[in-house]
């Protein structure tokens, strides 16, 4: 076990965290995977609007890869597939019947003790959750034609409002223990598992697991996989290949080598300031936000399936993410402040921010700050100002690496490090730019670009 000490980074202290217990909310009658949650994805269709499906039916799988499906998460009738601009595939929806029933995996025939790698792979591909595993570099679906060198498991969320790892991990330790052993016949290195400093006695629970446990302490973003990563045994190229999920996913795949079922269900976290209901729902993967979060919000809040740096705006009719369990609820920035009361000018009393500028960040609240939706200031040109590495605890240089992509010089981006790096862990680069350039796009370009190029 090794014990990793960040000092870089920053907490955003924000008000409405979820409490430690569960609420109760009408159960979801509608879920929905969406193609848009993996960067790159051109989906091909298997079904039709109207199409019954089981748990674990394919919906559709990658173009050119009839080997990555895509499944439902519960058992009922495609009732639609909502497309946007260019007919690009947004989302396909499934009404849920009741039933439960599933769809046969072939894959799995014998306990997981004796199957070999290829056989493990198999099974996690007709189950349709090898698109919960993501590869670096380049942040994308695990390629099942590469295996990796290592295997990153995060099971600690630093982020603003995150849920909290001991409810998610609640009465699924066997599970995880199975998809770790699972996990470990995918490499020929080792699986790693990463549990926050205060959780340290999780790792103790799966200590039979075939696996490195290690304990992360420091401010976000100290969750992030990628930190991980980089100060345990990091990516040196382009081939260096290495598999990284979360808690959520681990938890997945250990129920469908201990059942041999497909089990979607999943927890998911209700919180931020302008959330009315906030706590934890029991619900599946996929759910309508109507349902999670239990009260019909109008155009003044802004709902974000996942955190507030790196989530995906949704309506009251949308969709949580496949790989979400939070949804966060802010206010919406729908008229503009008056400079000398609540503006760029004021004390900014209970106004949060990195710099120094505001009364706020010296008489923090104790419940966290407020945020809305406003940027809090206008494009304007790319100051280096050196502050980005305070909170970015790697050896890199992100506005250096940034300006390479810009100007787009793939031996200086692969020389500053881009192969080690995803959009989360430049999110809070982002948050704190006095010249709000927009990181977190611009990362995902280069990485398109040299994947595509280099």
């Amino acid at each position: 076990m090794s014990d990793i000490k960040l000092k870089k980074g920053y907490d955003i202290k924000l008000e409405g965290e979820a409490p430690s217990e569960f609420i109760s909310c009408d159960a979801p009658k509608k879920f929905a995977i969406k193609p848009t949650d993996f960067p790159g994805l051109k989906p091909k269709l298997l079904v039709a609007v109207g199409d019954e499906v089981l748990i674990g039916s394919p919906l559709f799988h990658e173009k050119g890869n009839e080997d990555l499906l895509f499944t439902s998460p519960v058992a009922g009738k495609v009732i639609a597939v909502n497309r946007g601009a260019r007919r690009k595939i947004l989302s396909i929806v499934v009404e849920d019947n009741g039933s439960g029933e599933r769809h046969e995996l072939k894959s799995l025939q014998k306990d997981v003790d004796a199957m070999g790698s290829k056989e493990v792979l198999a099974a996690i591909m007709e189950s349709g959750l090898l698109p919960m595993i993501k590869r670096r570099p380049f942040a994308r679906i695990a390629n099942p034609d590469k295996l990796p060198r290592d295997i990153f498991i995060t099971a600690l969320n630093t982020a603003p409002l995150a849920p909290k790892t001991s409810l998610l991990a609640n009465n699924n330790e066997e599970a995880m223990i199975a998809g770790i052993n699972a996990l470990a016949k995918l490499t020929q290195g080792r699986v790693h598992i990463t549990f926050a400093k205060a959780d340290a006695g999780m790792g103790e629970v799966i200590k039979d697991a075939n696996c490195l446990v290690h304990t992360v302490s420091g401010v976000h973003p100290a969750g992030n996989v990628g930190v991980h990563i980089h100060h345990i045994a990091p990516i040196k190229d382009r081939n260096d290949v290495v598999w990284t999920l979360d808690l959520q996913a681990l938890i997945f795949i250990g129920r469908l080598f201990q059942t041999g079922k497909l089990d979607l269900s999943t927890i998911v976290a209700v919180a931020g300031s302008a959330a009315i209901k906030r706590g934890y729902v029991k619900t599946t993967v996929g759910a309508s936000i109507d349902a999670i979060v239990g009260t019909k919000y109008d155009e003044t809040v802004r709902i974000i399936s996942g955190d507030v740096l790196t989530g995906t705006q949704e309506s009251m009719d949308g969709f949580v993410g496949i790989t979400d369990n939070l949804v966060t609820i802010i206010p919406e920035a729908v008229e503009p402040n008056f400079f000398m009361t609540k503006g760029w000018a004021s004390p900014g009393f209970g106004a949060e921010s990195f710099w120094r500028i505001f009364a706020g960040k010296f008489l923090k609240p104790s419940k966290g700050y407020v945020k809305d939706t406003r940027l809090g200031g206008g494009a304007r040109n790319f100051v280096a100002t050196g502050v980005y590495d305070q909170v970015l605890p790697m050896d890199l240089y992100p506005a250096f690496l940034t300006k390479s992509i810009i100007y787009r010089d793939i031996e200086e981006m692969e020389g500053l490090g881009i192969y080690e790096v995803a959009e989360e862990d430049f999110a809070l680069c982002e948050y704190i730019c006095p010249s709000k350039v927009e990181f977190q796009t611009i990362l995902r370009d280069g990485l398109t670009y040299v994947e595509t190029e280099g």
